[in-house]
Order: structure tokens, then C-alpha cells, then sequence
């Protein structure tokens, strides 16, 4: 009998071997189960992030290696006039009560200060000969009837998107010259209607214009 229980627990001890070298485990103890082999999971490879593309079919115009922001003009801190390049003795006022037009003389404002936000984009804010009197904020208004955007005068407000612009410099401009957009809509000259803003598609920008510095900007109140 003893003999026999001696062979029943070698028995045992075997199988208990052969399923320890099976699941890679060792022998449990202390009431324990087979330790766990851990498994590699496998690793995803990562996904190339794809371009984001302007609402519309726009074009993206290219933009100069250099940071428009980081331009004097555009800091918020100087005062500028405009000229659309290629313009004939003629800068770009903000008439009073009107929208945004080419003269020749001393009408409306004249003087700008591009202040920068910090989602990029700026606002225009307009003042008269010098830098004087409370400013008025370039806003593109939408007339409706088929006509083109323009740009008027508004009390400044930084949340408003129709007075959010983007200033981007020329591409193959000069210094100080510049693209002017806002949503996608490009400032240019049109024969018919004067200063329009219009979605492109596919077409390049056809006018740029160059800011002149005149000086520091009036003092924020």
C-alpha cells in the first residue's frame, strides 16, 4: 500500500510539471493560481495629419517665411497709412458715415493702427489726421443683392468676426506690403465698385498694399 501511494504521488508530480512547462508559469503556492505571461500589445503606427482647407474651395495664398506679427506696423504700437500698390497718388480713408474708399485728399480717416489679437488676426482701427478722437474698426459689411462685400466703419469689437482681419504679407511683395482678408475674402480694387472684398477660388490676390509708418499709435484709453 505504501508503495503503491508512493508511485500515485510521483504521478502527480510529473503531471504538475508538464502543465508548469506548458503555460510558462511556475509551481503555485500559497493558494495562488499560474502567474500570468504578459503579452505585447502591438503598437499602431502613427497617422499623418492632413492639411486643413480653406471653407469653399479658397485658395491658401503662400505666405513669406517671415512672421507678419512680427513686422513694427503690426505690432499695435505705430500708426500707418495705406496704399494699394500700383495706386496713383491716392491712400485709403474710412469716410464718415461711409465705407472704405481710394481718395486723394483729406477725407475721413486716414490714419490706421493694425492691432493684434491673439488668435492671429487683427483689428483696424481708424482715426483721423494725426491720431485723434476715439477710433472707428474696419467692419466688412454684406450689402445683399447679389453686391459685393465692402468695408465700413464700426464701433471696435474684438469678438466680432467681421472685424477679425488677416494680414499676410505678399508673396513677391515689397516690404511692408500685404495681403488684406477677412474670412476669405481678399481686399482688392474693382473697376466697377471701388474697394471690394471677394472670394478668390482659385485666382491670385490682384491688389496688395503697402503700409507706410507714420509714427507711435495714439495712446490707449
Amino acid at each position: 500500500m505504501a508503495f503503491g501511494r508512493w508511485l500515485a504521488g510521483a504521478g502527480l508530480v510529473v503531471l504538475t510539471g508538464a502543465a508548469v512547462g506548458v503555460y510558462g508559469g511556475s509551481p503555485a503556492s500559497g493558494g495562488e493560481g499560474p502567474a500570468a505571461v504578459p503579452v505585447a500589445e502591438p503598437q499602431s503606427e502613427p497617422v499623418p495629419a492632413t492639411g486643413a482647407q480653406p471653407p469653399g474651395g479658397a485658395r491658401a495664398v503662400p505666405v513669406r517665411q517671415e512672421a507678419a506679427g512680427a513686422e513694427p506696423v503690426l505690432s499695435g504700437k505705430r500708426r500707418v497709412t495705406i496704399v494699394r500698390v500700383g495706386a496713383f497718388e491716392s491712400g485709403l480713408a474710412l469716410l464718415d458715415g461711409g465705407r472704405l474708399a481710394e481718395v486723394d485728399d483729406d477725407r475721413g480717416r486716414q490714419v490706421f493702427v493694425p492691432t493684434p489679437l491673439r488668435s492671429g488676426e487683427f483689428l483696424i482701427k481708424a482715426y483721423y489726421g494725426g491720431g485723434t478722437g476715439q477710433p472707428v474698426c474696419w467692419q466688412v459689411r454684406n450689402p445683399g443683392n447679389s453686391r459685393p462685400l465692402f468695408v465700413r466703419g464700426a464701433a471696435c469689437r474684438a469678438d466680432d468676426p467681421a472685424q477679425r482681419f488677416v494680414i499676410a504679407p505678399a508673396p513677391a511683395g515689397g516690404p511692408r506690403e500685404y495681403l488684406i482678408s477677412n474670412r476669405w475674402a481678399y481686399l482688392r480694387d474693382s473697376a466697377r465698385s471701388g474697394l471690394i472684398l471677394e472670394e478668390l477660388g482659385d485666382a491670385p490676390p490682384v491688389s496688395s498694399f503697402r503700409f507706410n509708418d507714420t509714427g507711435p499709435a495714439p495712446r490707449r484709453k
